[in-house]
């Protein structure tokens, strides 16, 4: 492919800059993943899973909506290994403890829900971003969003999918099944008898 010519309907110019920002919303969600392994308070820990995710997934959203991207080359160009991201699966599996295990769902049209861990997933997700952060460093912005994009739909895009309703319900629940403040009896009472 020519070196001006337009890539999915962007300039050169346009696709540098938007493959900067998806690489931002990569490398943001890759740092803060490993910080979050670190932290000790699952109370602390499952918020900031919450955000982190919505916020990588609005970038895959952004990728989904483009028309696909075309890398350069007939083959995927050789970055090195997968980054080795076990130890922080571990400690996130650690930290999730029991809320780690939920139902997911792959195809939503399926109604067949499948045992799957949010710390499996969030792992295949970093190391999916990942890969394509790699090709972008080096260069290959082409090859970075091509394969960013491809992965957010055959793959991260999935997982990103099911452990956001996952991290939503455990939120949820904890915000919303709590016990009633002292008084809220009488004031829903004094509610219900205006509305009759």
């Amino acid at each position: 492919m020519p070196v001006n010519e337009p890539t999915n309907g962007m300039t050169d110019a346009e696709l540098e800059d938007f493959g900067q920002q998806i690489a931002d919303a990569v490398e943001a969600f890759l740092v803060a993943l490993q910080a979050v392994a670190r932290e000790e308070d699952a109370g602390i820990a499952v918020p900031l899973l919450l955000l982190e995710v919505s916020q990588v997934m609005l970038a895959g959203a952004r990728l989904g909506a483009q028309t696909d991207f075309r890398p350069e080359q007939e083959y995927q160009p050789d970055v090195g290994p997968d980054p080795d991201l076990d130890a922080m699966r571990i400690r996130l599996a650690s930290i999730l403890d029991e809320a780690d295990t939920y139902s997911h769902n792959f195809e939503p049209y399926d109604p067949e829900t499948f045992p799957a861990q949010l710390s499996d997933d969030l792992t295949s997700i970093a190391t999916d971003l990942a890969l394509g952060l790699r090709h972008f460093r080096n260069g290959d912005i082409r090859e970075a969003l091509w394969w960013w994009q491809y992965s957010y739909l055959a793959s991260w895009g999935t997982n990103g999918c099911g452990v956001l309703s996952a991290l939503h319900s455990i939120v949820a629940h904890d915000r919303l099944d709590t016990e009633p403040f002292t008084g809220e009896d009488e004031d829903v009472a004094a509610a219900s008898e205006l509305l009759e």
